[in-house]
């Protein structure tokens, strides 16, 4: 449950970052969506556990790994766009 949460969480950020924010507008919304999905499984996946949000149970939705799975996609779509402005890679 919490993976797809994280994916879900990707895809909005990803959607809500090319839209609203105007990251990756020359590479396209398909191209922040994936950013979004990856950062939204790292931060979940690696910084959750970090920061010691383990659940008692797996399939109990966990808050702050839904927290950190939006903030990390957030800062890769943020990198991101830095990235392309700079390089334009």
């Amino acid at each position: 449950m919490n993976v797809v949460a994280w994916v879900l969480a990707g895809i909005v950020v990803g959607w809500i970052g090319f839209r609203h924010f105007r990251f990756n507008l020359q590479r396209g919304l398909a191209v922040s969506i994936i950013i979004g999905i990856a950062g939204g499984l790292l931060g979940g996946a690696w910084l959750a556990p970090l920061l010691e949000s383990v659940s008692v149970n797996a399939e109990d939705l966990n808050f702050l790994a839904l927290f950190a799975a939006f903030a990390a996609s957030l800062a890769g779509l943020t990198i991101a766009d830095m990235v392309y402005r700079r390089f334009g890679v």
